[in-house]
């Protein structure tokens, strides 16, 4: 049993709480408040609701390009480079971009691996020494859902992903699809295939809001990409309005996947509030997939992250949500508990 003491951003409206939480067994046995001198302020560790760590072997090569030129399939910059990348590279690029993220304060992440079955078995070896878990949305045909946890669709307007969709229902799993990033004429499109998450939605209008909303699909965005990319801002509020929605930090290759610098990007650039980004950053992306983590209540799975609230940066904050979301930076977390 390990008990950890300070402000714990507690539950579904991450209120405050002084005290400790109980670990045991991996879970969280309880939430308690307790006089505590501790600093710390302790909140569920974040899910990165969109990624592409195969992008590790590019960072920072698509400055200055084009959305098709840096990742379109299949002649992108992007496409190229993971073409010319041996598995051992591949695998020891991807396992430092997670470590990265677990230093960050990241324990689970929904990735868009490229290169079918071979793309999600590397992305699995490069998981299996660091304490992030992959969650693996598969390319190529159906049977990459042998090896990956769900099939990750490029977009409407690349391919027909109708087999691909029938057999991710088939086998329980989920099916994700790119929709509405360069432009709108995917969305309805990736709609008819009835997916269990769409990302991106930049350019979603209010018909598709409307089909999000009577379909009940949940959203991951990723602002730091699209505006990097010249794609345009997603409506995040109006999507807010509508359904579910989680942060993602897309391409490696454009940013770092820290969800720190997502969270604090999205914070001061749309009409959210911190405890709005705060959930996109946690509890939002677990449960579009259904990992049992993201919040701090009894039964749930100890996945935490351990802020020094006494740090120089976030000594004297008045609001500890705001703080984490806002202002907090990597050299402000102390631990990170899975």
């Amino acid at each position: 049993m390990e008990e950890l003491e300070g402000t714990i951003l507690a539950g579904e409206s991450f209120e405050p709480v002084r005290g400790r939480v109980v670990v045991e067994g991996g879970s969280i046995a309880a939430v308690e408040e307790a006089e505590t001198a501790s600093g710390d302020i302790i909140l569920p560790a974040f899910v990165n609701a969109h990624t592409h760590l195969g992008d590790s072997v590019a960072k920072e090569a698509a400055v200055g390009l084009s959305l098709d030129e840096a990742v379109a399939p299949p002649d992108s910059l992007k496409h190229r480079r993971l073409a010319a990348a041996d598995r051992s590279e591949l695998v020891t690029a991807m396992r430092r971009t997670l470590r990265f993220m677990h230093r960050t304060g990241t324990v689970s992440h929904l990735d868009f691996r490229e290169s079918g079955m071979d793309g999600a078995r590397a992305l699995r070896e490069a998981g299996e020494t660091v304490a992030v878990d992959p969650f693996i949305f598969g390319s190529g045909d159906e049977a990459v859902l042998d090896v990956a946890d769900g099939y990750g669709a490029s977009g409407a307007n690349d391919d027909d992903f109708r087999a691909e969709r029938a057999a991710a229902r088939e086998r329980g799993v989920p099916f994700a699809i790119h929709a509405g990033e360069p432009d709108a004429t995917d969305i309805h499109p990736a709609l008819d295939l009835e997916p269990d998450l769409l990302v991106h939605m930049v350019h979603a209008g209010r018909e598709h809001l409307k089909r999000v909303a009577d379909q009940a699909v949940p959203v991951a965005v990723c602002p730091r990409a699209n505006e990097i990319l010249g794609v345009g801002r997603p409506p995040v509020r109006d999507l807010l309005d509508q359904t579910t929605v989680a942060l993602g930090t897309d391409n490696v290759m454009l940013n770092p996947p820290s969800m720190l610098r997502e969270m604090a990007w999205t914070a001061k650039r749309f009409d959210v509030t911190a405890r709005e980004v705060l959930r996109m950053a946690t509890v939002n992306g677990a449960e579009a997939v259904g990992l049992d983590c993201g919040l701090i209540e009894p039964g749930r799975r100890a996945a935490l992250v351990v802020i020094d609230g006494e740090s120089d940066n976030l000594a004297g904050v008045e609001d500890p949500v705001r703080a984490v979301v806002r202002r907090a930076t990597a050299l402000d977390v102390d631990r990170v508990v899975r």
